[in-house]
């Protein structure tokens, strides 16, 4: 791609109405290039819908985008429980493809590091030992990346500041962030459900058998399953957060 088009659909302003009528693909491109002064070239330019949860219209037009316009590029960002709990959501099943996006693996984090050469040094190696100086490098990494964690802003902002306490409040932010996603996307009797499961979390990944177990979340709240195919995403995203 040459050319990215972002949109945000929280701030979109005016943007925004283009799917409260008609979502035929060649009018939405011709009104999306007038109004962001942008010229929008089939297999030249990146469309980016962010935070589309908030526009179910624009979530159902992908399904026309894929089947009139394939020519143009799409890619939509967003909540996933957002967009799973809007009811007046028409999903484009079968018309869109899934990224499946994961935090830094160990192997990432070093490589984010500058530290390359030393992944080849370890795939290279032909002996059972690394010498000490390898090892010794390797666990400083290592217990850095059990604190860090493999979420980008964590790492980023390691980088860029090297202090551990910068960092801890970039982690704290992105569980502040779940949580108010929670209340954004449901009702309240749902999200206090949620958070329950939520905060649940980290003392059932704690024990030695990790399966997670409903029915000590809180005493009394038995039929959690009620809501368990809301939540069930929840559960694996903080599993791979690798927040320790």
């Amino acid at each position: 791609m040459e050319d990215v088009l972002y949109i945000n659909f929280e701030n979109a302003g005016n943007i925004a109405s283009l799917f409260e009528g008609n979502i035929q693909p060649n009018r939405i491109i011709e009104y999306l290039s007038a109004l962001n002064h942008k010229k929008i070239e089939p297999e030249k330019t990146l469309i980016i819908f962010d935070e589309i949860q908030e526009l179910p219209r624009a979530l159902t037009s992908l399904k026309y985008f894929a089947e009139e316009t394939p020519e143009y590029a799409i890619c939509c960002a967003g909540s996933l429980l957002g967009v799973f709990l809007h009811d007046e959501v028409s999903f484009p099943v079968g018309k869109v493809d899934f990224l499946e996006l994961q935090p830094l693996d160990f192997e990432e984090f070093l490589i984010a590091n500058g530290e390359e050469a030393l992944i080849d040094v370890i795939k290279e190696n032909k002996i059972e030992q690394l010498p000490d100086l390898v090892t010794d490098k390797l666990k400083d990494y290592l217990k850095k990346y059990f604190v860090i964690g493999g979420m980008p802003s964590a790492i980023k902002v390691w980088l860029e500041e090297k202090d551990f306490e910068i960092v801890e409040k970039v982690q704290k932010n992105i569980l502040e962030a779940y949580e108010r996603d929670f209340s954004k996307h449901t009702d309240s009797s749902v999200a206090t459900k949620i958070q329950y499961v939520w905060n649940s979390i980290p003392s059932q990944l704690a024990k030695e058998n990790r399966k997670f177990i409903y029915g000590v979340i809180k005493d009394g709240r038995r039929k959690m399953y009620e809501i368990y195919s809301k939540i069930m995403h929840i559960i694996n995203l903080f599993s791979i957060l690798n927040l320790i």
